[in-house]
């Protein structure tokens, strides 16, 4: 591997809790090859599918019940599954940060990337801070809002320049 695609970030996606996109953006030229904007709607679409029928998959295995102190046996509850979080490849890896409101931030990466979840993080940050606190943003449609492509810009080629 070249150093050029070392602790690379690619792309970013952003799913809407219906599984449209609603935001894609490629941050190194160099890395994935370039699809088209109906290939990026088609990809949102189907990795929303894949995210809905891998959090079923998941067993679920009865706990225990837990005695408190009053004497009544309650069931304890599972954490539900999650779905698909991460798929590596040997050329990229794709990380999927799914929010409580069921959007979802899918971070395309070299392989050696680290702390990908912290950057995922940092990316909701923002998406929170200038996307869903500008009054001009309707809910579930496309992200058209300049600040935010300029903070996320500067946040990753600060990651993509290490």
């Amino acid at each position: 591997m070249s150093r050029a695609f070392e602790e690379t970030v690619f792309t970013l996606i952003i799913i809407n809790k219906a599984g449209g996109l609603v935001y894609n953006k490629n941050f190194h030229d160099a890395g994935l090859n370039t699809i088209s904007t109906n290939d990026y709607l088609v990809l949102a679409g189907t990795f929303h599918g894949v995210h809905a029928i891998t959090a079923r998959l998941n067993p679920v295995k009865p706990l225990p019940p837990v005695n408190p102190p009053g004497g009544n046996n309650l069931p304890n509850r599972p954490e539900p599954s999650s779905g698909l979080e991460v798929l590596e490849t040997e050329n990229f890896r794709m990380q999927c940060f799914n929010t409580m409101t069921g959007t979802k931030f899918l971070l395309f990466t070299d392989t050696t990337q680290t702390n990908v979840d912290l950057t995922l993080r940092r990316v909701y940050d923002l998406y929170a801070d200038y996307v869903m606190k500008n009054p001009f943003y309707s809910l579930e449609m496309p992200i058209r809002c300049d600040i935010f492509d300029r903070k996320l810009l500067s946040y990753i080629r600060e990651i993509n320049n290490r």
